[in-house]
């Protein structure tokens, strides 16, 4: 922290703690004790059960997480790897060549992922390529979302690696294939996982391209959170909810220890 006098930094937490609490974490506290309850009609919740988290962890939801586990892990790969593909070219071109694919890779962001989701139910709604009504169009529209964040975070990366040791490799007589996989991508290992936990994050609670895409076989878990909302089962929804952000938070715990041993090396 940058504030070194004691009551500055009393200050700084008061502020943290204003702003936090209200903002972030009240309403995650709110839907935790809403997953306990049977009844809310006053100021604190009644009637505490478990019963919802029974029903959230087995079934069509236990199902449901699967796909959105599924989903998430193939979206991150998929954007991991044109990401950074992009990135390294993009390196290669130059400043101009740089600019051009960052630009065709943010348009998905640009746009509200409805719009994107739109826009994969007609491109792939009708031959040679066909993928409407299963699982692979939601796959596919994910990668799409999640791919431009991790090219900026590789991209960045890529401008910020010291060339020497490149140059040291290439001098003793390594392949440049030997030197991307044995020098840059081992480099660049922190901010591949930072990109990896970010894209997973982002795809684990995408919903509105989802809803325009999925089949009836492949509903991940924010469309049953949403589905049991709607129908004004809010507890079981929330019991949904807490289930999702646990699955999400422990696998970006595991990609956090990834990163940090990668800084390490």
């Amino acid at each position: 922290m940058l504030v070194h006098s004691r009551k500055g930094k009393w200050a700084v937490w008061a502020v943290f703690l204003v702003l936090f609490l209200p903002l972030f974490a009240l309403p995650l506290l709110v839907v935790l004790a809403a997953s306990f309850a049977t009844n809310w009609s006053g100021a604190l919740p009644s009637g505490l059960t478990t019963g919802h988290y029974a029903a959230a962890t087995r079934g069509e939801s236990l199902h449901a997480l699967t796909t959105s586990l599924v989903t998430a892990v193939t979206a991150s790969v998929l954007a991991l790897f044109v990401g950074t593909w992009a990135a390294l070219a993009g390196h290669a071109l130059g400043r101009r060549g740089r600019r051009v694919l960052d630009t065709l890779f943010m348009l998905p962001v640009a746009v509200p992922s409805v719009v994107v989701g739109l826009a994969v139910l007609v491109a792939f709604s009708q031959p040679p390529v066909l993928l409407n009504g299963t699982r692979w169009i939601v796959l596919l529209a994910h990668a799409v979302l999640v791919t431009a964040f991790a090219h900026r975070s590789v991209s960045a990366a890529v401008v910020r690696l010291d060339p020497a040791y490149e140059q040291a490799a290439a001098s003793l007589g390594a392949r440049p294939s030997t030197v991307l996989w044995r020098v840059r991508l081992p480099l660049l290992l922190p901010s591949l996982t930072a990109a990896a936990g970010l894209c997973f994050a982002l795809s684990m609670g995408e919903l509105s391209a989802t809803m325009m895409l999925y089949p009836p076989d492949w509903t991940p878990l924010p469309v049953r959170i949403y589905a049991a909302t709607d129908r004004g089962a809010l507890f079981t929804g929330s019991a949904l909810a807490v289930v999702l952000m646990t699955a999400t938070v422990l696998v970006l715990s595991a990609v956090s220890r990834i990163r940090t041993r990668a800084s390490y090396r």
